[in-house]
């Protein structure tokens, strides 16, 4: 017999893929337990499935740099609580991140995928469980969107949580209007120009050239650093906050617009973003 949780959770983080380097990824998560029934006649108590399952997502993946261990070019330690990653993109240009040891997960795969990392968080989530359940599936699911979207990766210093981690991200659709009617060709330009970018707040930027650029910050759960190529950066003279992406980009797009009104809707994510109007 087996028990289901469609859209368990969602899970938002940032990842290193062979060719296109950081991503930020969403993704729903599916659950399913096979096992037997206990003397309550259930495989294990809903409650107990969606608490614990989440509590370990949020500790291994949600809002952490997943690193698959098996990628070409990659070197990694790590030493006094802190995790340092190195790797080399095709054309030689370097990427480095260097954080505590929970904001980085590594996985022993050669390519991050749905199916490779689903298959690594079944072997440790099985462990949860009590001897009842007697296999466990997990299936990662991308939201479907209709219409443009990005993956962007970034960290935010002031937060209490594990958004402070400089290199999480989010797979984001984004809809924009002008003067209410929907714009599908301004969207689809900002989400190529968004696409698989490091999205850089002017305050955290310590070293730049034309080809990389260097951010650092103290936040409360530690020292984080994040050197990547100039091409892949994206800098903005606030936080990176979904509300904040929101009100560059209207401000953006309204010095192309004055005579009309802007609407940006930015996501962070699945189902949740930030409306600014100018």
């Amino acid at each position: 017999m087996k028990l289901f949780v469609d859209n368990l959770t969602n899970v938002d983080f940032s990842y290193l893929h062979p060719q296109r380097g950081l991503m930020g990824e969403s993704w729903l998560v599916q659950l399913e337990l096979d096992g037997t029934l206990n003397e309550q006649g259930m495989i294990c108590d809903f409650g107990i499935v969606k608490k614990e399952v989440k509590r370990w997502f949020d500790r291994w993946v949600d809002h952490a740099l997943v690193v698959p261990t098996g990628m070409p070019r990659l070197s990694y330690s790590s030493e006094d609580g802190y995790t340092e990653i190195e790797w080399l993109y095709a054309d030689g240009e370097t990427f480095n991140c260097r954080s505590p040891q929970d904001a980085i997960c590594l996985v022993g795969v050669p390519e991050i995928t749905e199916h490779t990392l689903a298959q690594w968080c079944q072997d440790k989530l099985l462990e949860l469980f009590p001897d009842d359940v007697k296999g466990l599936s997990i299936k990662f699911i991308p939201e479907k969107v209709d219409g443009a979207f990005y993956h962007y990766s970034h960290g935010l210093q002031k937060h209490d949580g594990n958004c402070q981690r400089i290199a999480h991200g989010h797979r984001s659709k984004i809809e924009i209007y002008l003067n209410d009617q929907r714009d599908e060709m301004l969207e689809a330009q900002w989400a190529e120009r968004f696409r698989d970018i490091y999205i850089g707040s002017e305050d955290h930027l310590i070293a730049q050239s034309d080809h990389y650029h260097k951010y650092a910050y103290r936040a409360p759960q530690g020292e984080f650093s994040i050197s990547l190529p100039a091409s892949v950066c994206y800098l903005i003279d606030t936080d990176s906050t979904v509300e904040l992406i929101a009100e560059h980009l209207a401000r953006q797009i309204k010095k192309n617009y004055p005579d009309q009104v802007v609407m940006v809707r930015a996501f962070e994510g699945v189902g949740k973003g930030a409306i600014v109007e100018l």
